[in-house]
């Protein structure tokens, strides 16, 4: 499951999720099923429970994430942070937490992430150690490498889909991430993390 942190609405076009079609397309071709989520598409209301009452579009969202063995979060850089909406999403999935399956296991275990970003400035590690630290607190495994980003450099300039400036290395450290992916989530699922003790 992708889900888009872009502040642009459809049919807007995203550079994250131009970045992270790449990503997507390795996927699939290891037979994994992908699908795509825009949050600025939904009203996903504030709050830091799965259900946020009338209207909340969220709670759709979590149990799409459920089904998901693999999580890529796509996000812009805004003044050197994850986007407002990537921030509402992990706020939103801080519920998992508390969250666990029959048999005790939280629900975000035995589930993979990555985190896939651009933006025109510095700022990109520092965006996917944010994403990827609040995604292994909530409880995904995040491997190695699990990340690709694009960055054209100090000050304004060229977005993404307007160059081939750094696409080379992006779409290869994509294809990396995509692999790692996957074979971390083949290994989880032939051996899961058991239930904490206690549980």
């Amino acid at each position: 499951m992708f889900i888009s942190c872009t502040l642009k609405p459809s049919p807007e076009p995203s550079n994250t999720e131009a970045l992270a079609a790449v990503v997507a397309d390795a996927l699939q071709e290891r037979g994994v099923t992908v699908e795509h989520v825009r949050l600025a598409d939904l009203d996903v209301k504030p709050g830091v429970q799965t259900d946020m009452g009338a209207g909340d579009a969220w709670p759709g969202v979590h149990d799409r994430l459920l089904d998901a063995e693999i999580l890529v979060v796509v996000t812009p850089t805004w003044l050197g942070r994850p986007s407002s909406i990537a921030q509402r999403m992990l706020e939103r999935m801080d519920a998992m937490l508390s969250e666990t399956a029959d048999d005790g296991t939280p629900v975000a275990y035995n589930r993979v992430a990555g985190v896939v970003v651009t933006g025109n400035e510095d700022g990109a590690h520092h965006v996917i150690s944010e994403i990827g630290g609040a995604l292994g607190d909530i409880g995904y495994t995040v491997p190695g490498q699990a990340w690709t980003y694009w960055n054209q450099g100090p000050g304004p300039g060229a977005e993404y889909p307007d160059t081939e400036h750094g696409h080379e290395w992006s779409h290869s450290t994509g294809r990396l991430m995509a692999h790692n992916l996957h074979a971390v989530a083949t290994a989880l699922a032939a051996h899961p993390v058991p239930p904490p003790p206690g549980s």
